[in-house]
Formats: C-alpha cells, structure tokens, sequence
C-alpha cells in the first residue's frame, strides 16, 4: 500500500490549485479536487487512476460534507486539506456594496470554515493531518483599495492561528499560507471583482492608482506557481511544517515592512499605552 498522504484540495480548476494538483498527480499522489463543475477540473487535469474530482459548493455545507466523505471512501482516509478555493474583491471600502462584501466573506471566509468543519472529524479519528489554508499577504498587511478582501484573508489568518492550537494534541498540523504576486489569473475579471454601484469622485485618484497597478501586474507578475506549489508539498512532507508561510520575495518584503511598521508603533506609543493598568 501507498503511504503517500491523500490530499483534499478546493478551487482546483485554475491558478494555485491547479498548478498544485497537477503536481501532486505527476509524483504519484491521490488527489480528491473540487470546483464548481466537475467537468471543468476533469477537462483540466485529464484522466488519472489517482484522481477524484468532485462538484462542490463551499457554500453548502452538506455538499462539503458528501465531498470529503467520497474522498475517504476512494482512498481510504484523509491527510492534507487544502483550503485554496476563493476570490478578490476590490474597490475602496466606501464603494462596496453589503451585499458583495457579505459574498466575498461567503466564500473566502465561510466557505473554508465549512471545509475545515468537515474534514477535522476524519482528521481527529486519525490523530494526524495538515490543514493549509490560503490567505494573503493582504492578510497580514492591509492594501489600500482592497479593504474587504483583506478583511477575510485577516479572518482566515486569525482563524487559523486559534485552530492550530485547538487541534495541536490531536497531532493535526494548521499552516497559514500568504503568497505574494504569483503569475496566474488571478488578477484577471474571473478571479478579481469590482463591485461598486456607486462611484464617489473622491476616489477617483485611488481607483486610477490601483488599475494602473493591477494591468501592470496581471501576466507580469514575478512568482513561478510551480516554484510556490513545491514549496508547499515540502511543507506539507515536513515533520514541523510552519504556521505561517510567507510565499514569494515580494511576500518577505511586505511582511517586513509592516513588522518594522508595528515595531515603531509600539516604541513611540509604550509609555502612554502601557499607563492604563489600576494604580
């Protein structure tokens, strides 16, 4: 028998997900991947005896249900659940309607809880497993213009961190994974939305700004996903695997300018900050 880990990946008919299933296949792992269509992932991955790809709905939570179950059942238990499915939503935070930013949280956010909800069960029984959820570097640093999208990718981080400690005993590992510009479509309208239904002149200069930035990057940008899928089956074959993984140079260099942020923060403001406890 195989003791290759069994791997659980949603939104793997493009981009990170993809790349990453596709890897997995070559190296002779078993693979359950989810999309919204199953023949969309079928057509993108082809025919292989060690992959399952499943229809599923993120936001149904039976539906996660039945997807993890099927993937237990052809492969006999459950090892790395990959949480890589989700969107941008993009837009000064003014700008965004209720309704789209509830959405983006429906799937960046509620979408992954569901998965992680379903899956710990078999994983606990187990007493082994990773689970690796994809956040951002906008969820460590908040970029102007993207005010909702960071709000659940910070949710996610956030969540993750507590996870981590929750499953610990169960020996089940939680990685928050926060990639940088990789080259994938990500930037492009299928993957990245702007939902304003009323523009306000005053951002005029800030919505200029960001798609000036956005047409710069898309197909430009410096990461191989290949290169960033590597790491991230390494990690998962690690014996301490991180919590969080910084992913890419341009993940590092924002991760360090917001630290070093942080740090002046608390240097200029401790004297005052720290004068509140009871005389």
């Amino acid at each position: 028998m195989s003791t290759k880990k069994i791997w659980f990946v949603t939104g793997a008919s493009r981009g990170m997900g993809l790349t990453l299933v596709k890897m997995l296949l070559a190296r002779g792992y078993n693979v359950a991947a989810t999309s919204r269509t199953a023949q969309d992932l079928q057509r993108a991955v082809g025919e292989n005896n060690h992959f399952l790809p499943l229809q599923m709905n993120l936001s149904d939570e039976n539906d996660v249900k039945r997807a993890i179950a099927a993937t237990v059942e052809r492969f006999g238990r459950l090892d790395v659940v990959v949480n890589n499915a989700g969107y941008g939503q993009v837009g000064p935070f003014e700008e965004i309607p209720d309704a789209a930013a509830r959405q983006n949280f429906e799937v960046n956010v509620f979408g992954t809880f569901n998965v992680v909800r379903q899956a710990l069960p078999q994983l606990r029984k187990q007493r082994s497993g990773h689970i690796i959820n994809f956040s951002s570097t906008a969820g460590f640093y908040g970029f102007g213009g993207s005010a909702i999208y960071a709000a659940t990718k910070f949710a996610i981080d956030g969540m993750s961190e507590a996870l981590a400690q929750d499953v610990q005993p169960f020996g089940i590992h939680v990685t928050a994974v926060k990639p940088g510009y990789f080259r994938t479509q990500f930037l492009s309208p299928v993957s990245l939305k702007t939902s304003s239904t009323h523009l306000i002149d005053d951002y005029v200069p800030l919505r200029e700004a960001q798609e000036s930035a956005l047409k710069q990057y898309d197909q430009n940008q410096p990461g191989d996903p290949k290169k960033g899928m590597d790491v991230l089956i390494r990690i998962a074959e690690s014996e301490h695997p991180p919590l969080h993984l910084f992913l890419g140079k341009d993940a590092y260099e924002v991760a360090r300018t917001k630290i070093e942020s942080v740090q002046r923060d608390l240097a200029a403001w401790e004297a005052l900050a720290t004068s509140t406890d009871f005389d």
